[in-house]
């Protein structure tokens, strides 16, 4: 695992922290490696009852900026394809995850930091979070579908259509959030979410979430590599970052 991320035990929790503040967070495509080994190793030891939860954290201003874009033009389509493909394994690994999976967001959240929110079974922000999700501006399907289940058909449709920014405020009233929570109050959630996992005896947990769990992951995967596997995807995103920039 590389210094891109770093991850701590406490007890039977497991924090797993992105840790590239210079970059607000964006998911290179290394980090995006070494968060996949951080979940998988927390399966690991859930599986020999080491671990019931995992939190995600981000450290400095913000949770994630999402998909890291500063080496797109040095990039082929392949790869910035792969690395989309990775993206969505990590959530799809984080969504099924055996353990009680836990958010705390702050700052400015974009795309596939929000969608790593969005796979966790609690989700915290602080109130000076915001969220975004502008991926469908250049044609990219991640995570849509996952979002919807939060917050209904309707307000997903509104917020993506228009890659609107959403505040912690609305997060919470669209449950999205589960709560609002300052940075201060954090070390008692994830007591309180260590007191949850341990009501249940772990193999009664694993079974809850395993029967509760949509089967839908092939899908998402067919559609994330068809939306991303239209030729163009480079233009598509030097356009969008262009007019993001101009904006």
């Amino acid at each position: 695992m590389s210094g891109l991320v770093r991850r701590r035990r406490e007890g039977g929790t497991v924090r797993i922290l992105l840790n590239r503040p210079e970059k607000m967070n964006a998911l290179s495509a290394d980090m995006v490696e070494a968060l996949i080994d951080a979940v998988e190793q927390s399966h690991e030891e859930a599986r020999r009852a080491e671990t019931s939860v995992i939190v995600l954290e981000g450290e400095g201003r913000n949770f994630s900026a999402g998909f890291d874009f500063s080496d797109v033009e040095t990039q082929s389509e392949g790869d910035l394809l792969l690395r989309f493909v990775r993206i969505e394994t990590l959530l799809q690994l984080l969504h099924a995850s055996p353990c009680l999976t836990v958010a705390l967001a702050h700052g400015r959240n974009f795309g596939a930091g929000v969608d790593l929110i969005a796979v966790c079974r609690q989700r915290y922000a602080t109130g000076d979070a915001s969220f975004r999700m502008p991926g469908l501006k250049f044609g990219l399907v991640l995570g849509t579908r996952r979002f919807a289940s939060l917050v209904g058909m309707r307000t997903a449709r509104a917020l993506l259509e228009t890659a609107a920014t959403f505040d912690a405020g609305h997060a919470r009233d669209i449950g999205f959030a589960t709560a609002i929570a300052a940075r201060d109050e954090w070390p008692a959630l994830r007591e309180a979410a260590a007191a949850r996992a341990a009501e249940l005896p772990d193999a009664s947990r694993r079974a809850l979430y395993d029967t509760l769990a949509d089967r839908s992951d092939d899908e998402d995967l067919a559609r994330l590599v068809r939306s991303a596997a239209t030729p163009g995807l480079k233009q598509r995103i030097s356009a969008y970052l262009q007019a993001a920039r101009a904006a």
